[in-house]
């Protein structure tokens, strides 16, 4: 999956949450945050772990899922730089509501709860992106219940696809993204993922290639899945 990388700055240019903060005060943060690599397949946090960290994308991708006592996956995000996770267990100082597992390699910075909690009551302008960003996944998920009510799975599975392809305006889009992942995230059992994706297929919206998804119509796509035209 091709990820979107931040613009030319400092390690923290392009994410919302931080885009209010004078540039010494950036800096400070940048200083109090660690370093951390995940390797493809590599957990960085499971449900129930303690919250003890604010994660920044830099590369890569994550996806963050529940896991039923079946231990069935349901993938609920996928998570591309600039963004951030892992901060509603921040807020409430609980555990980690769930889990998250790099789908790429990736690089992040580890802003841990102390120095965030001291950064957002110093500037509280951070609240308000911090309350947006909850929004956005309340919204979210909401968003996808709605989608197991009203949509059929090729439809999730369709819509899915837009949403991995992100706001790329390439003529072709390679998700890397296996066919159990993308049957986790769009709530369905691998054969009939992979019945959706062959009649995609057949129609030229895509073509496989081993592992990888290459897109080539996402407007057709988004037809399918019952999205507005852009």
């Amino acid at each position: 999956m091709e990820s979107r990388l931040p613009e030319p700055g400092d390690a923290l240019t392009g994410v919302e949450m931080f885009a209010g903060l004078e540039p010494e005060v950036r800096q400070r943060v940048i200083a109090a945050a660690v370093p951390r690599t995940y390797r493809k397949g590599q957990l960085l946090f499971v449900e129930n772990d303690p919250g003890e960290s604010l994660i920044v994308l830099r590369r890569g991708a994550v996806a963050v899922f529940r896991t039923a006592p079946t231990g069935e996956r349901a993938v609920l995000s996928v998570i591309r730089p600039p963004d951030v996770l892992g901060e509603v267990s921040l807020l409430d100082a609980s555990t980690r509501s769930a889990s998250a597992e790099a789908i790429e390699d990736c690089a992040a910075l580890a802003l841990s709860r102390p120095a965030f909690m001291e950064l957002v009551h110093s500037n509280p302008r951070i609240l308000d992106a911090v309350m947006r960003s909850l929004g956005q996944l309340i919204r979210r998920l909401t968003e996808q219940n709605a989608d197991h009510v009203f949509l059929d799975l090729p439809g999730r599975v369709a819509k899915t696809l837009v949403r991995l392809a992100g706001e790329s305006q390439a003529p072709m889009i390679t998700i890397e993204l296996n066919q159990s992942q993308l049957a986790e995230m769009a709530g369905g059992s691998r054969q009939s993922v992979n019945q959706a994706i062959g009649s995609f297929a057949s129609r030229g919206w895509l073509r496989t290639e081993g592992r990888r998804i290459v897109v080539t119509d996402v407007a057709a796509l988004r037809r399918r899945a019952g999205m507005n035209d852009r």
